[in-house]
């Protein structure tokens, strides 16, 4: 059995083959369309606003120093080298710097996170005479200014001899961002239904048991936005860090900015910007990266039942 095919159909001599109609526009869409052009034009001018001081940033990184004081500073490069990474990270010993930095941050915020939580837990679910009181002594210490406490905190560091090492600037940080820190986490614990707490009482759970198994899981997404918080405010942090560093040697990544200029205000802006260009990318990786935890956490849903 053979089988056969059919001829195409095709139209008549002189008569085309009728094309597929095209959707008109629909009016709704052309009206939303516009009202939503001044937004989109709004972000756009905003993103590039936004982006604009990191490209200049970048783009300065890699001039070298007659670039900077003969041609504008809107000029790109004419060569893209690495030079100035280079005389940054040995020269103005930034890796030194940024090893401080770490070594000040996570010891800090540890000790910030782990008393501020615990103070904070023990002022709102734990009932005891005169909590009140000192929920508003820590609330006190917020409206007090840093800078009204450096000279004694830094005449008694010096007499206790701890100016030689990082320990000044670890206690200072610690306890200057304690009252923020219980302010807020009280805030949270105090959303949390006290009758969780209390069905874990009677379940047989003690308090610091309830504070490990249901206190510190129930604030994991509080705990980590306010850790990004205190983390950027002790990272850029330069009058506390400039005060009590009396070593080279001990300078964060804020102070061992100052070394790139020399005494006769000489500037080499070349590895000056190099140096704030690893910290700056640095510090965008890791807020972008907690940034999308913070997000996940939230959706999640902090209280599940």
């Amino acid at each position: 059995m053979t089988t056969q095919t059919l001829p195409p159909v095709t139209a008549p001599r002189g008569e085309t083959t009728p094309s597929k109609p095209t959707r008109p526009l629909r009016p709704g869409s052309l009206i939303r369309f516009v009202k939503r052009a001044p937004i989109r034009v709004f972000l756009t001018v905003l993103v590039l606003v936004e982006l604009y001081p990191l490209f200049w940033l970048l783009m300065g990184s890699f001039k070298s120093q007659s670039e900077f004081t003969s041609k504008p500073t809107w000029s790109l490069p004419e060569s893209i080298g690495f030079e100035n990474y280079v005389a940054a990270w040995t020269t103005g010993s930034i890796a030194t710097n940024l090893w401080n930095s770490v070594a000040v941050t996570v010891p800090s915020l540890f000790l910030m996170l782990l008393l501020g939580v615990a103070a904070a837990y023990a002022l709102e679910v734990m009932v005891w005479k005169g909590r009140n009181t000192i929920l508003l002594a820590f609330v006190a210490g917020i409206m007090i200014p840093g800078q009204m406490i450096l000279v004694p905190l830094f005449t008694v560091y010096f007499r206790s001899g701890l100016t030689s090492t990082l320990w000044p600037l670890i206690i200072t940080y610690t306890v200057m961002g304690l009252p923020l820190t219980v302010f807020l986490m009280a805030a949270y614990f105090r959303a949390i239904p006290r009758e969780i707490f209390e069905a874990a009482t009677l379940d047989g759970s003690g308090m610091i048991r309830s504070f490990f198994s249901i206190g510190i899981p129930m604030m994991r997404n509080a705990i980590v936005t306010l850790a990004l918080v205190q983390f950027f405010s002790i990272w850029n942090d330069l009058l506390i860090a400039l005060t009590f560093t009396t070593k080279s040697s001990l300078a964060t990544v804020q102070v061992g900015l100052l070394n790139f200029s020399d005494e006769y205000g000489s500037t080499q802006y070349g590895p000056l910007f190099a140096a704030i260009s690893i910290n700056v990318v640095g510090m965008l990786v890791l807020y972008l990266f907690l940034n999308k935890q913070i997000m996940a956490g939230l959706a999640a849903g902090a209280v599940k039942g």
